[in-house]
């Protein structure tokens, strides 16, 4: 590339942005020398910053608003988008093939692809070089633009300022018409036509959304009638990826990118290029403008196909990485699970180009979207954890490293809560963003580490959960005791290192209750609520539930280790604790669940007494001992096993319907506001020729809150 003119260069300090933007940063950087006192105290702070951090403290840390849970990574709003001022539409002419659609040759664009590791100074003269031939265009279309006004009437000038996308196109795509082009897209490739039919779908993506207010359907931008807009929807869809790799030899069966990399000096590629763009452009467009989940999760499965063809169009794997993840974290069901296909492809046909930005991005959407659950979001927020699990064990080694650095943050936020006692740090650790996330990394190491050394992990996040259980030991915190009860023994049951649990379960049979106990309260769902409110704690259910936990906690915990050869000393304080309890509570129905619960446990102790009298070992011998575990525990003949059952599957049992209980009282309330709501849904018929109404798609018109217009389906 040729050096820049001294008036290109003089043009470009003054006027072009990026220019002036990068003076400012690097102006930023200079500061202005301190004072001898300002030195000093520098350097008194950078000493304090290094003693903090040696003695484990973050004196950083302290800063609350610094410490958010996704924080970790930095903000990838620079990621580069498409810049092309074109809007869209591609050329009709004979010699658009050898174009892209910013209208300059595509051998200029292969050289600058070539051009990838040239210096910054190279850098710098082609995004300038750019700048300036993008004004060019600007001007030219200015120029264009005056030059028609001139030689129209005034109706014509009237019609332009409904779009100018109006001013491209002079005939109507009819069904008729639309019909011809299919035939002979199907049947002998023909590019003209395939050409005419992605212009005809780029306008109705884009239906409702380039013109102000509620237009007829005739006037919508080269299509006739909303039958043929729903028409070359449903056409290109399904058709479209099956036609590109037919014209480009592709098999359907191909999901490398390599392919496509290879084509890329082509013939049929510089052919198909500007085409496939634009394909794949409007169903991106039409992605962020449509709200019926149906015609999203159609569009998704059919875009997942052509996933391949975005290896040469990297802007627009950004845009489809960001639609997908946010589709995947809104979305509801089926729409949820086909956003998370997508993202799950991308990362598989891209590796580590786009793994980072996957799993930080999906990461930040589960972070934005955990902070409130209710009874019907508690599994939509289950399903976000679990598949974004499964795309973490796509890459362990990557994943590892990011989870040990979203653990440290959680860590951080502890410490900072622990230290201070101050009530925004304590707000922010008793908060269902802050136990999810707790609740993805656990589940995230129950899964792996069976498989992989994940042991730094363990342990700190063992330690994080103990923090959170000490700094909130009262009644009212309950439910998020019961939580951090409940990720110990999964982590010890995954990864078979023993975890003590007990002293914080028997701490709940000693919380101090009202007298009171004929009041029953109403029901309480634990499973959406870290804090209890204050009158449920005088209610007669609290007291249950209290009793009920213990038992169900210490069940899983003895479970465990029935057949290990210490369990006669693991459950002796226990025993002792509950046997206290059983003397002092007056509730028959607590005495005796307690009862049964003790009278089990020591008929394990008995049978794992028995077993120990005949081994010959003694108890520092560890392999011994390991083997003894392994071989009883394949057995299952210890007595507890069975009881273990049955106290679970009463659990299950009980669990059930409070939760269809209250799942159908939120829905009843659900329904009360939705029916309070004003209809301002406004909708456009779509008959056919005869008169009879369409019954494939039907597509209308909703003014959203933002005031664009969202297409709508209706069956």
């Amino acid at each position: 590339m040729g050096k820049l003119g001294k008036k290109a260069r003089k043009f470009a300090r003054k006027n072009l942005q990026s220019v002036l933007k990068r003076k400012r940063k690097l102006k930023s950087m200079f500061k202005k020398k301190g004072s001898k006192r300002d030195e000093q105290d520098g350097a008194q702070n950078i000493e304090e910053d290094q003693i903090g951090k040696f003695n484990g403290r973050d004196l950083e840390g302290e800063n609350i608003d610094d410490a958010a849970l996704d924080a970790v990574f930095s903000d990838e709003s620079d990621v580069v988008e498409d810049d092309s001022e074109s809007d869209g539409y591609l050329s009709e002419d004979s010699g658009f093939a050898h174009l892209d659609e910013n209208g300059s040759e595509s051998n200029q664009e292969d050289m600058d692809a070539d051009n990838d590791g040239a210096s910054d100074l190279l850098v710098q003269n082609r995004e300038i070089l750019l700048e300036l031939t993008e004004k060019k265009k600007k001007l030219e279309r200015l120029q264009t633009k005056y030059s028609d006004e001139d030689n129209t009437s005034d109706d014509d000038t009237e019609n332009s300022r409904k779009g100018s996308v109006n001013l491209r196109m002079d005939k109507l795509l009819t069904s008729s018409a639309f019909n011809s082009l299919c035939q002979l897209v199907r049947e002998q490739h023909n590019i003209s036509a395939l050409t005419s039919l992605l212009n005809g779908y780029r306008a109705a993506c884009h239906y409702g959304t380039e013109l102000s207010g509620l237009l007829d359907v005739g006037s919508c931008y080269g299509l006739k009638d909303s039958k043929t807009l729903s028409k070359i929807l449903i056409f290109m869809l399904q058709e479209a990826d099956n036609i590109f790799r037919e014209t480009l030899g592709i098999s359907c069966s191909s999901c490398k990118k390599e392919t496509i990399l290879e084509l890329k000096n082509s013939s049929k590629w510089k052919t198909m290029k500007p085409l496939i763009k634009s394909y794949l452009r409007s169903t991106l467009f039409l992605l962020n403008q449509v709200t019926d989940s149906e015609i999203l999760a159609f569009s998704l499965v059919r875009l997942r196909a052509s996933i391949i063809f975005f290896a040469a169009f990297q802007p627009l794997l950004h845009r489809l990485i960001k639609i997908a993840v946010h589709l995947w974290v809104t979305g509801e069901g089926t729409l949820s699970s086909h956003s998370f296909l997508v993202i799950k492809d991308v990362t598989s046909v891209f590796s580590s180009d786009c793994l980072d930005s996957c799993l930080i991005k999906t990461y930040k959407a589960f972070v934005g979207h955990c902070k409130f659950v209710d009874p019907v979001s508690s599994k939509h927020i289950q399903f976000l954890r679990d598949s974004f699990i499964e795309l973490c064990s796509l890459d362990m080694q990557n994943s590892s490293r990011k989870a040990m650095v979203c653990v440290e943050q959680l860590s951080k936020i502890l410490q900072a809560g622990l230290r201070t006692k101050k009530k925004e740090a304590v707000k922010r650790i008793c908060s269902w963003q802050y136990t999810n996330c707790i609740d993805l990394w656990v589940s995230f190491i129950s899964a792996n580490i069976q498989d992989y050394d994940l042991q730094p992990l363990l342990y700190m996040i063992i330690q994080i959960i103990n923090g959170v259980a000490v700094l909130f030991p009262g009644p009212r915190y309950l439910p998020l005791r019961l939580k951090c009860i409940q990720w110990l023994n999964n982590l010890s049951s995954s990864s078979g290192v023993f975890i003590p649990v007990t002293s914080f379960a028997l701490d709940i049979l000693e919380y101090k209750t009202s007298k009171d106990n004929g009041n029953t309260g109403k029901d309480f769902n634990f499973s959406s609520s870290v804090k209890l409110p204050k009158h449920w704690l005088k209610s007669r259910n609290f007291q249950e539930k209290c009793v009920s936990s213990v038992i169900e906690l210490l069940a899983m915990h003895f479970a465990q280790w029935s057949y290990h050869i210490t369990f006669p000393e693991l459950a002796t304080i226990p025993l002792i604790r509950l046997r206290k309890f059983h003397e002092t509570t007056t509730i028959e129905s607590f005495r005796r669940v307690v009862k049964q619960f003790i009278d089990k446990v020591e008929e394990n102790i008995e049978f794992v007494q028995r077993k120990r009298d005949e081994v010959a070992f003694s108890p520092k011998d560890h392999q011994p001992v390991e083997s003894f575990w392994q071989l009883e525990k394949s057995s299952a003949n210890a007595p507890f096993t069975q009881y273990y059952k049955s106290i679970m599957e009463k659990a299950a049992s009980r669990n059930l319907v409070m939760n269809q209980k209250i799942s159908s009282l939120f829905q009843k309330k659900s329904k009360r506001r939705k029916r309070q709501l004003p209809n301002n849904t406004v909708h456009v018929g779509a008959n056919d020729e005869n008169g009879s109404e369409e019954k494939k798609v039907d597509l209308s018109i909703d003014n959203g809150r933002d005031g664009k217009m969202r297409k709508k389906r209706k069956t």
